[in-house]
């Protein structure tokens, strides 16, 4: 007796990354899907047989997965609905080499066949794996390629001052792809400047406009949602205050070009407000320059309660920390908050953050401490989450410290030491993009012997796991930033090695 033939369920695939003539009645996804249904009637003496339902997506990236047709299609697959996955090219599934690495083991778990009909391989085998990531290799490098080109061109247009899309600031609205005036917000743009100036504080110049009733601008999203319209925060208002667009400027990666928009305020009263605004950054900062902690007046728990630098001593070492004010004061806290941190790792999380996008501390604007990240917010309105999970505290005889910190430790070292760390990769990436053309550029801005710059260079190539041994404590308690950087190697496992515990 002939033993039945087994059936493979296949599900077809496709995707066109614009909305481009996708209205056509005959459209690049129904070009793909056809294609594929002929491939799959070729091998339907082998069980091939097409599932009903259709997985299209029109309009999308294969830069995320986060599709609703590839979605579905997914949940089909767990639900043991799919055999093979057919599609027309493999960048169809996905661009990022990440992703598919994602889908692979998803497709491996559940016994699916991935094929592409025009690159003639599947999953199964070990050479269909090894051409599949090849060739995705060369679709990541596309894309990559792609968003040079679309940075390139902003930068070209941001140098012959053309406003290039984004959120339109204040005192502008965009018609036909140009800004133009709104008289009545650039009434408001220019009272904002006057009135800080009289104030001399940005915090009262917020309350003052909140008490007058000026809210800031609202924005509607494409997908019909409206922002803003509220009270004007510290953050925003400094950016406003920073925006030489009002002057009829364009500002591309700290260069500065001349707009073709029309100005809204005189560069008299804009520059009045630059020096009063530097001025009274000096002020605060000769205020708060002797003490340690960086964040001080920036940081805050998840309930908004601002959160103040103390310290603890023990074995004669001391340690630093911040604690929220109703700890301090002995009220009670909201249940779950996190209401003390570790001071040495929290800075470091926020110097490593602003260091990677070329900021400083003066960029910075708060830090909120949640349950399992830290916000950050910056100067500019903008705001990212870094994932983070707090380490139990313990408590012995009123002093607070962390497990497994080195006891002998300098917290004044360890401090000096990240905040150095994250100074010399800021210098090599200005060696690297441009922004400094000799070592020697980067001493006279600094204000430093060339021989100081070359001898903490190095620290730049800090691992990842030797940063997070200086925050855990875990070096000695006798060395010094000097000492560290002529002993730092290149390379990573040699430093595992050296540094090892």
């Amino acid at each position: 007796m002939t033993k039945p033939q087994k059936l493979y369920h296949c599900a077809i695939y496709t995707r066109k990354s614009t909305e481009h003539n996708l209205d056509l009645e005959f459209n690049s996804l129904d070009a793909q899907r056809e294609a594929c249904e002929a491939y799959i009637k070729s091998q339907a003496q082998e069980g091939w047989r097409l599932v009903p339902n259709h997985y299209d997506d029109g309009g999308l990236s294969g830069a995320s997965l986060e599709r609703p047709a590839l979605q579905s299609l997914l949940g089909d697959i767990e639900a043991k609905k799919v055999d093979i996955v057919v599609v027309y090219k493999v960048d169809r599934l996905t661009r990022s080499l990440t992703d598919f690495a994602k889908l692979v083991e998803l497709f491996d778990r559940h016994e699916v066949s991935f094929v592409s009909i025009t690159q003639s391989f599947n999953t199964t085998t070990s050479m269909g794996r090894l051409t599949l990531n090849v060739l995705l290799s060369f679709a990541q490098f596309e894309r990559e390629v792609i968003g040079e080109r679309v940075r390139d061109k902003i930068a070209a247009s941001k140098r012959k001052g053309l406003w290039v899309g984004g959120p339109v600031s204040l005192g502008y609205q965009s018609i036909d792809k140009k800004l133009v005036v709104v008289p009545d917000e650039a009434v408001t743009v220019r009272h904002i400047y006057r009135r800080y100036l009289e104030l001399n504080s940005v915090g009262d110049l917020a309350e003052d406009l909140h008490r007058n009733g000026f809210l800031s601008k609202q924005r509607k999203l494409k997908n019909g949602d409206v922002i803003g319209g509220g009270r004007y925060s510290v953050g925003a208002l400094t950016h406003l205050l920073r925006n030489r667009f009002y002057i009829g400027e364009v500002v591309y990666r700290g260069e500065v070009h001349p707009g073709e928009h029309e100005q809204i305020l005189d560069k008299a009263l804009f520059e009045a407000v630059q020096a009063r605004l530097n001025a009274n950054g000096v002020i605060r900062r000769s205020k708060t320059g002797g003490s340690p902690s960086l964040l001080t007046g920036k940081i805050f728990d998840e309930a908004n309660g601002r959160m103040t630098p103390t310290h603890s001593s023990k074995d004669g070492a001391r340690y630093r920390y911040y604690i929220s004010n109703p700890v301090l004061q002995r009220k009670p806290s909201a249940p779950g908050h996190i209401t003390r941190v570790p001071a040495a790792e929290i800075e470091a999380l926020v110097l490593v953050t602003l260091n990677e996008r070329s900021l400083t501390d003066q960029d910075l604007e708060r830090v909120t401490i949640r349950k399992s990240e830290i916000e950050i917010s910056f100067a500019s309105g903008e705001g990212i989450q870094v994932p983070w999970v707090p380490k139990p505290f313990k408590m012995a005889k009123g002093i607070t410290s962390l497990p497994g910190m080195n006891k002998s430790v300098d917290p004044g070292v360890q401090t000096a030491l990240l905040k150095t760390i994250a100074k010399s990769r800021q210098w090599l990436d200005d060696l690297v993009k441009g922004r400094a053309s000799s070592i020697e550029e980067i001493a006279v801005k600094e204000g430093k012997g060339e021989r100081h710059i070359r001898l903490l260079l190095p620290l730049a190539f800090s691992s990842p796991d030797l940063i997070q041994r200086i925050i855990d404590g875990g070096i000695s308690a006798d060395i010094t930033i000097t000492a560290f950087a002529r002993a730092i190697p290149d390379s990573w496992d040699e430093q595992a090695r050296l540094f090892r515990a």
